[in-house]
């Protein structure tokens, strides 16, 4: 048995109806001829944003967006911060130690 393949559109398209309001995912992938849990994966990686709802336009809103950025951003402060705080006081000590000669 071969494995059915999708397009985007349709995947979108299934998302969609399934995200409106009054409508059971279980009737839209019947009325589709989908599996319910096939529609449901799909339900789910759009809202993670694995791949976008239109063309060009990403699916994650502006807030996801936003707090993905501040995410990152204190991420990389924090890093900073660490590295600042870590630092040797005073004098560098040396790589390496002479040994006295032999």
């Amino acid at each position: 048995m071969e494995r059915r393949r999708f397009a985007a559109e349709f995947k979108r398209e299934a998302v969609r109806l399934a995200s409106q309001a009054g409508v059971s995912r279980a009737q839209v992938a019947q009325e589709l001829g989908l599996n319910v849990t096939m529609l449901a994966r799909w339900v789910r990686e759009a809202r993670a944003g694995k791949w976008e709802m239109a063309p060009g336009k990403s699916l994650k809103t502006e807030q996801q967006q936003e707090l993905e950025r501040l995410r990152r951003e204190l991420k990389r402060v924090t890093t900073e911060r660490d590295i600042l705080k870590n630092r040797p006081r005073g004098r560098p000590r040396p790589i390496c130690l002479e040994t006295s000669g032999a």
